[in-house]
Order: structure tokens, then sequence, then C-alpha cells
């Protein structure tokens, strides 16, 4: 089984992730968290998990025996430009970084639709900005990139249905489940291999959607 590290495990599109991935026949799960007494909530899963911050420098550690890794971290949207920047963006750089030293084997990384153009978003311009700075440091790493940029996340029932392309006209949502599941596709090798793309909710089967877009 492939040691999938999880950044951003506590928050709710990562613990969905979590909950998939700890049912696969492929794949297991570890889950990085920031604080101790997180693990709990990984114990009582029977995950496996890691102490470290992305705020802080060394993450050799988190790295050890990883093969894949699923960025699902954000400072959220109540915080200051500072810790948006400090997580968003230097913290995903560094994460690129330690998992490129450590070869992994592909990076995964939940990104926004909008990151492409912040400035037509003036109410999340630095968010975007900081998001598409760490996309940009990923595509250009050499790692095997897949860059997801959802819709608004709605915590509606996922529907397994999608609309992706590389560029969609016009905004949209798109339920965390489903987000989740794009995540974990985006883990097989053959799939969506160093893409970047857009996702909302749609009418074609997440599978069929992503086989499609690879082809491409």
């Amino acid at each position: 089984m492939e040691k999938i590290l999880i950044v951003g495990a506590t928050g709710s599109t990562g613990k969905r992730i979590i909950e998939i991935l700890n049912n696969s026949q492929s794949f297991e799960p570890m889950a990085m968290i920031r604080k101790e007494e997180q693990k709990t909530i990984f114990e009582d899963m029977e995950v496996k998990w890691v102490l470290a911050d992305l705020e802080q420098e060394d993450f050799s550690g988190a790295m050890k025996g990883v093969k894949k890794v699923i960025f699902a971290a954000g400072s959220g949207g109540d915080t200051g430009e500072e810790k948006t920047t400090e997580v968003d963006e230097k913290g995903a750089i560094k994460i690129i970084d330690a998992a490129k030293k450590a070869k992994v084997k592909k990076f995964i990384m939940l990104s926004a639709m909008g990151a492409d153009e912040p400035s037509s978003h003036p109410k999340l311009e630095h968010y975007l900005k900081a998001k598409a700075a760490a996309d940009k440091h990923l595509e250009e790493s050499g790692l095997n990139y897949t860059i997801i940029r959802p819709g608004r996340l709605s915590d509606d029932m996922g529907t397994g249905k999608v609309e992706l392309a590389h560029k969609l006209e016009g905004a949209g949502e798109i339920p965390r489940d489903d987000v989740a599941f794009l995540l974990i596709m985006s883990l097989a090798d053959p799939l969506v291999q160093n893409m970047t793309f857009e996702a909302i909710e749609g009418e074609e089967p997440i599978k069929s959607a992503m086989i499609e877009l690879s082809r491409g």
C-alpha cells in the first residue's frame, strides 16, 4: 500500500479524504496534524498521524515513507492576509520542496477557481494570489502533480457528478465530498498527470470526467 500524506487533515475536506482512503485497499492515509491533541481524531479511526506545522521549517520527518501527498490545507476565510501568506503560499511551497527532496511520486494540490486571475476577484485577491504562487511553484518543481481548482465549496452531500475543464466558463459550486473524490482519484498515476484544471458540480460521473480530461 502506498502511504499518502494528507496536509490539512483536520479540515472539512481533509477529514473526508482520510475517511475515504481509510477504506482503500491501495492507499494508507497519514494525517499531518499541527497540535498533538488533534491525534485522538485519527487514533479513533486507526489512522496514522505525524506532527508538523506549515509555519515551521523542517518537514523531513513528515515525509518518511510517503509516496504521494495531498495538500488540502487552508488558512480559512476568517484569517488575515499574513496567515494566508504563511499557510497557503509559504507553507505550501515548503511542503512541495520537502516532497521533492523526499522523491515523492506525485503531489496533488487543492487550489481554488480564480487562482489564474486573482485581480478579477477583489475580495479574494490576496488569497488567490497566495494559491497562484503555490500552484506555480508546484508546476515548476519537477514533481509529478495535479492541481485542482474547485468552485465555491459547499457542505451539501456529494453527487459524484462534476464538470471539469482546464478553464470553465463562468463560476459554480461543488460539494466537499466530490472534491475529496477528485483529489483521491488524482492519486492514480495515469490520471490528470501534470495537469491543472477547474471543477464544479455537473452531470458527468467523476471517473469518466477525469479519464476524458486526461485524454484531452
